[in-house]
């Protein structure tokens, strides 16, 4: 019979401590949690080679264009960059301090385009290869719900009660009716 009693400050425990482990103090969590999406990814592209490092993303018929040395990862403001996209030859604008951009004749069909980039940057030329991947997903626009063990702690701390109120309700019953058992011979 010592077993019961066990359980039943196993159980007052945990549901006193649960909740008081869910609000850890300073030093004790782990920082804010990392801010949600607020809206679908875009779709990119990146092509790599020695030299450079190139990565696109994709807003409707608008290519955002990144350019980067492959070395150090240092941002390359001046170039020249051509891409081939389904056949199509377009040549890249600049667009803010490192940025650049193409504007695509119409918004590209789902499935896989492969790109091809030739860029320029003073005496370097260098071709580099990519795809860009594009699916129609019905579930782009789903919120994604986040849950974390804080936010149940409290359940299962009131589940614990419930749990010690069981267990104390039925130790309780025999004792009530004097030891007399229904169904049994007196």
């Amino acid at each position: 019979m010592t077993l019961l009693p066990f359980l039943a400050a196993t159980s007052l425990a945990a549901a006193l401590l649960g909740p008081a482990a869910a609000l850890a103090g300073e030093g004790h969590d782990h920082g804010d949690a990392p801010p949600a999406a607020a809206g679908p990814a875009m779709t990119r592209f990146a092509a790599t080679s020695e030299l450079f490092e190139l990565v696109g993303v994709l807003d409707g018929r608008r290519i955002t264009l990144y350019l980067d040395r492959a070395a150090d990862n240092a941002p390359v403001t001046e170039a020249r960059i051509e891409l081939e996209i389904d056949g199509a030859r377009l040549t890249a604008e600049k667009h803010g301090e490192d940025a650049f951009e193409v504007e695509l004749p119409e918004p590209p069909a789902s499935g896989v385009l492969p790109i091809t980039a030739t860029v320029t940057v003073g005496d370097e030329i260098d071709l580099l290869a990519g795809e860009l991947d594009i699916h129609e997903d019905e579930h782009d626009d789903a919120p994604v719900r986040e849950i974390s063990w804080q936010g149940w702690a409290p359940w299962a701390g009131g589940a614990g009660l419930a749990g010690l109120a069981l267990i104390a309700l039925v130790r309780r019953r025999p004792a009530e009716t004097g030891g007399k058992r229904d169904g049994g011979a007196e």
